[in-house]
């Protein structure tokens, strides 16, 4: 497989991860302890999710070893996260990476449903953030709406709960007028 084929098959992870890789571009130092739309997490506990996230994403569809918790957040947590964006990326472009089952703590996925839950979860995180910052929500329209599409499908009521307590927040009621990323937002349970 060459490097457009890998390219394509990954291109969703890819745009979430541009997406919220921009937004994490503009957090200043002072804005780490900003409060986000997920209730028990600041700007940098966030951080230490996606970024990490990202990480155990690309050992959980390798199988590879687990992921040891750090502080993501401290010092240049761009560059962080463009390793994790990296490590991600060639781990769901692997040959047969998207057509292997992957055993998850909420359930067994193939590859391919796999990445679009790691795309939808590091999409709507980059929504936290640009939330959290006073940054624009209306991230990437066209990348939102094909999220919110999967996730109407994808995300079953049981995945849903209490922040902290599940992967998915009960669904919230968007104002009219909401953009797609923020109906992906509301659907995955946070206030918009």
């Amino acid at each position: 497989m060459n490097s457009d084929q890998v390219r394509t098959r990954t291109d969703v992870l890819d745009r979430a991860f541009a997406s919220t890789r921009a937004v994490l571009a503009e957090v200043q130092a002072g804005q780490l302890e900003a409060r986000t739309p997920c209730a028990s997490w600041d700007v940098h506990a966030l951080i230490n999710h996606f970024v990490g996230t990202a990480r155990w994403a690309a050992a959980s569809i390798s199988g590879g070893a687990e992921v040891a918790a750090q502080d993501y957040a401290a010092g240049d947590f761009v560059a962080r996260y463009d390793e994790s964006i990296q490590t991600a990326l060639a781990a769901f472009g692997a040959e047969g990476a998207l057509e292997t089952a992957v055993a998850l703590p909420f359930g067994e996925f193939s590859g391919a449903a796999f990445m679009s839950l790691a795309a939808t979860d590091q999409f709507t995180h980059g929504w936290d953030l640009a939330r959290a910052i006073g940054h624009p929500t209306d991230l990437d329209p066209e990348l939102a709406g094909e999220l919110l599409t999967r996730a109407r499908t994808a995300i079953l009521e049981a995945y849903r709960g209490p922040d902290g307590v599940a992967p998915f927040g009960p669904v919230v009621q968007a104002p009219a007028g909401t953009g797609p990323a923020g109906l992906l937002a509301a659907f995955l349970g946070r206030p918009v």
